[in-house]
């Protein structure tokens, strides 16, 4: 293997994205493992404010920051559905550890469902959002990396692209439109009608948006694009 091609592999912002996931969750199912080993009877507060803190703030940021890109995506809505789905149960799961009559047994039996999970996010979720239009699986993370440091996601009422460098503008249009609640809605300011950007919407997500043009040229569009209420 050329040194030309392990550079270009380790620079990559998909191979960077996933290396990062599989850190933090590497670290959550070892601090799991660790606070598991208690010996019947112990004090199982620690576990207990794990689960409720720790654990259910990446399960959170999970969900807005990788679940919501790929929840509105035809080839990616069912395996988001599955994904919360099994999110439900390890939260259920976990509220259940504290008042198990055998706690470190209940720990382990959560671990092994995480760790299934994680795999699935890793293997399976990662490269679908990797192949949707205007994915951009470094800027996930990031998002992902700033809700876990306790930060919150930019939500601006206006993207002008004109101030925005090439090859980052649609990645950060659509990750803007992942977090809209519905009814919400944002305007995208150009420098020209963004029409090849409403195709890829058209592919991600099908009748699932809304595009109203409030300026169309000859020198600036501004385009409100939203998310349907109900």
């Amino acid at each position: 293997m050329s040194d030309v091609f392990i550079q270009a592999t380790e620079t990559d912002p998909a191979v960077r994205a996933a290396t990062e996931l599989r850190a933090v969750h590497r670290r959550l199912l070892d601090r799991l493992a660790a606070l598991a080993e208690h010996e019947p009877g112990q004090d199982h507060a620690v576990l207990a404010g794990f689960l409720d803190g720790e654990l259910r703030r990446h399960l959170a940021a999970a969900d807005e920051a990788l679940y919501a890109p790929a929840s509105g995506a035809p080839e990616t809505r069912l395996l988001v559905r599955a994904l919360r789905a099994t999110t439900a149960e390890i939260e259920a799961l976990a509220g259940a550890v504290a008042s198990a009559a055998d706690p470190v047994r209940a720990a382990r039996g959560l671990a092994a469902v995480l760790a299934v999970h994680f795999t699935v996010e890793e293997a399976v979720l990662l490269p679908a959002l990797a192949a949707l239009p205007g994915a951009d699986l470094g800027l996930l993370a990031g998002d992902l990396c700033t809700l876990l440091d306790g930060g919150r996601l930019e939500r601006p009422d206006e993207i002008d692209v004109r101030e925005i460098p090439r090859g980052q503008r649609h990645p950060r249009i659509f990750a803007r439109f992942a977090r809209l609640a519905p009814g919400e809605s944002f305007a995208l300011v150009n420098n020209h009608d963004p029409k090849h950007l409403r195709r890829e919407f058209e592919l991600a997500h099908p009748a699932a948006f809304t595009w109203d043009y409030e300026e169309s040229g000859p020198e600036l569009w501004r385009v409100r694009i939203g998310r349907p209420a109900g």
